[in-house]
């Protein structure tokens, strides 16, 4: 992205912040992606310019960040946006930011940055109140928890475009997902809002959001992060509904990921696909497939490919698709043989030069999403999947406990690194998204000491929770697990038979399968559970559906 800059961009890293200390010069931090259409103009637009990039060579460090490897820097700095163009004193302490600058607006704050530093040096530098503010606010669990999100969602509910919010529209699956279960109305009118606006129905796929709140000004991105979250939920949706018109945007998103963003030779998915040429989007299809294709980032992030993993196997598992079983199992190899090390994840594998994510090790949203994949692979494939899944469940439960846990909730990542990288930082969606895989965890291993681990890091946040937002949706999802005995069903065959396959189809994407239950169930049959309530065997799909029926009623 760089190369048509004059600016003599450093790496993230200690040495160039040794360099700042030592000249006692403040850094200019410019935070970017490779799927980031502003980044590039920036790039083309304002850092190329020979007199403000000699200015920054002068008078700066500049350090360039590709926040997708580099996410602790991306949350502790971010903008709102990207790129985002942030000034830094030499110890990591902010001194000011803003997003996209064009010439006139760099001059002016490079102007304004120098003045700041001649007058005030380090101490105009501060931390930003997330990393001052260690502890969240604890409170109890009850069920005004799930109440006060449903509140949320209907107070801030687009009723004319759908979704939710009067600003920029995302697709927020973790709201989707909550919705389903509770207003199921509000949910399916936002599942169409974001299938008729954001689904790409030349390519499949999705693109990122949208700026206006009527869904226009469509940003063409696509994620793989993105995309599997919508695979998973547009698939539950299907679950619910029986409908095709969930199921055909889950179908086609993974025929999008198993080619354009499927890496043969890493057996594995990429990470993003940029925007490419904004009018292409408007062609018609025969145009469409003469246009140049836009680049794809071959990087592949663990994270990523374990939403994916846990996306595909959902689907499969509520479908028989054999593709996306096929592709799960592959990915799921490269993740659990590359990138997974005793319960460590690595951050990214790129294959120009091997493990350049060996820096960005055990991150708490890679531990918690590689957790999740690994249960939903021992209850959709059981003893299918190569080795023992569970076994490697375990293992990363029980390193980022070890490794992450802080009091009753969980870090960021290690607090180490330059910069504000020792900072303690706390991301609500992550503890949110170790806490569900946690759950699955308890029910398939008998261990309940991850149902507990669960329980206290959802109450450490609890004394905020009358003030999140729809983007956290899933908060209260897992509170509401945690309220409510889990929907358990034990199958005493292996994975694939039809008793297994019918345990899938019952309309409750947050039940837990678990396969090969032989040690307390008889071969060939299935029992259902919930809390102390447990039905009497059932020998056929037909007798399984009745006993969940009898359970749930």
């Amino acid at each position: 992205m760089d190369d048509v800059t004059r600016v003599e961009w450093r790496e993230w890293g200690d040495a160039a912040f040794e360099e700042a200390r030592a000249a006692d010069t403040p850094i200019l931090l410019s935070l970017t992606a490779t799927w980031c259409d502003h980044c590039h103009e920036m790039d083309e637009e304002t850092y190329a310019v020979p007199a403000i990039a000699a200015n920054i060579n002068d008078d700066f460090v500049p350090i360039r960040v590709d926040v997708d490897r580099h996410p602790r820097v991306r949350d502790r700095y971010n903008m709102g946006g990207f790129p985002s163009t942030v000034f830094l004193a030499p110890d990591g302490a902010l001194l000011t930011g803003a997003g996209y600058l064009g010439p006139d607006g760099m001059r002016q704050v490079l102007d304004s940055v120098r003045q700041l530093w001649s007058t005030k040096g380090a101490d105009a530098g501060r931390i930003p109140r997330p990393l001052r503010e260690n502890e969240p606010p604890a409170g109890e669990l009850t069920d005004d928890i799930p109440a006060q999100m449903l509140g949320q969602l209907t107070e801030t509910y687009d009723e004319t475009a759908g979704g939710w919010g009067d600003g920029p529209k995302f697709p927020v699956p973790g709201a989707l997902e909550f919705a389903l279960k509770r207003d199921r109305e509000m949910a399916l009118r936002s599942f169409d809002a974001v299938d008729a606006n954001l689904f790409d129905e030349y390519d499949g796929g999705f693109y990122r959001f949208a700026t206006e709140p009527n869904w226009s000004g469509i940003q063409h991105e696509k994620l793989l992060d993105s995309n599997a979250a919508l695979v998973r939920a547009f698939a539950n949706a299907y679950l619910s509904t029986g409908r095709e018109e969930y199921r055909e945007p889950a179908e086609r998103t993974i025929e999008y990921l198993t080619t354009t963003l499927w890496l043969p030779d890493e057996t594995a998915f990429a990470g993003s696909q940029a925007p490419g040429q904004d009018d292409s989007y408007t062609l018609e299809a025969s145009d469409r497939e003469a246009a140049v294709e836009p680049p794809v980032d071959e990087t592949v992030f663990a994270g990523s490919n374990a939403l994916a993993i846990d996306a595909l196997l959902t689907y499969a598992a509520y479908t028989d698709d054999e593709r996306a079983r096929r592709y799960a199992e592959r990915a799921l190899e490269t993740v659990r043989e590359t990138l997974l090390e005793d319960g460590v994840v690595v951050h990214y594998l790129n294959g120009d030069d091997g493990h350049d994510g060996d820096g960005e090790r055990c991150l708490l949203a890679n531990q918690a999403r590689v957790l999740r994949a690994l249960t939903t692979a021992a209850s959709v494939l059981g003893s299918e999947a190569d080795g023992d899944v569970l076994a490697d469940a375990r293992a990363v439960a029980d390193v980022t406990i070890e490794r992450l846990r802080d009091g009753d909730s969980f870090l960021d990542g290690p607090r180490s690194g330059p910069g504000l990288l020792d900072r303690p930082l706390r991301p609500l969606d992550g503890n949110v998204e170790l806490a569900d895989a946690m759950l699955d965890l308890a029910v398939l291993t008998g261990q309940q000491q991850y149902r507990e681990v669960a329980r206290e890091t959802i109450a450490s946040f609890a004394g905020a929770s009358d003030r999140f937002g729809v983007q956290v949706a899933q908060y209260a999802s897992v509170a509401a697990r945690l309220l409510d005995e889990p929907l358990v069903v034990r199958v005493g065959t292996a994975a694939g038979s039809d008793l297994h396959r019918a345990a899938f189809r019952f309309a409750d994407h947050e039940k837990v399968v678990v396969p090969e239950a032989t040690d307390d169930l008889e071969s060939e049959t299935a029992r259902v559970e919930r809390g102390d309530r447990v039905s009497e065997p059932a020998t056929t799909p037909e007798e399984l559906s009745d006993r969940v029926r009898s359970i749930l009623e």
